[in-house]
């Protein structure tokens, strides 16, 4: 099954697209998709809409996973990740894709085996798990990744139950 894990943002959406086979995970593609800082909002919200579909065009993914949005203090950052949250979550609904979504610290459960893993310890599994030479840069993209490999793994326990 084709896995396109998601890391939400507006400045940078990290994107990754995951091959999961009998418990084995295989990177496909990934990449981000970038928005300058200076453009209108709107138009931001066009080039992540764009560009995430076009990699679902691309790659036709079976299946969706996407970071959940923590946020504790700025309100005005988490509205707008919010804002690009939901552009990709319509380009998935416009494909008839269902979105998984999954929170940090069950990406870091199902990545390294511990739900108060650093972020280095998680990029260092994610480049392990895909047999990648180097960790994805930027760090959004290392985080997609992983989150599609948690729902790879989620996926991979749902069937040896059965």
């Amino acid at each position: 099954m084709i896995i396109l894990g998601i890391d939400p943002g507006y400045a940078i959406v990290g994107c990754g697209v995951v091959d999961a086979h009998s418990g084995r995970c295989k990177d496909i593609y990934h990449a981000a998709v970038t928005t300058p800082a200076k453009m209108p909002f709107e138009k931001r919200l066009l080039m992540i809409s764009q560009g995430v579909g076009e990699i679902m065009d691309l790659y036709k993914p079976t299946h969706i996973a996407v970071e959940e949005l923590f946020f504790n203090s700025n309100t005005t950052t988490a509205i707008a990740v919010a804002q690009a949250r939901g552009v990709i979550l319509l380009e998935a609904a416009k494909r008839n894709i269902e979105p998984f979504e999954y929170t940090p610290l069950q990406v870091k459960m199902s990545v390294v085996g511990y739900g108060n893993a650093e972020k280095k310890q998680v990029m260092e599994m994610t480049k392990r798990i895909l047999g990648l030479k180097d960790v994805p840069r930027p760090d959004d993209v290392a985080d997609a990744l992983a989150i599609g490999i948690c729902h790879a793994n989620r996926l991979n326990n749902i069937m040896l139950r059965r």
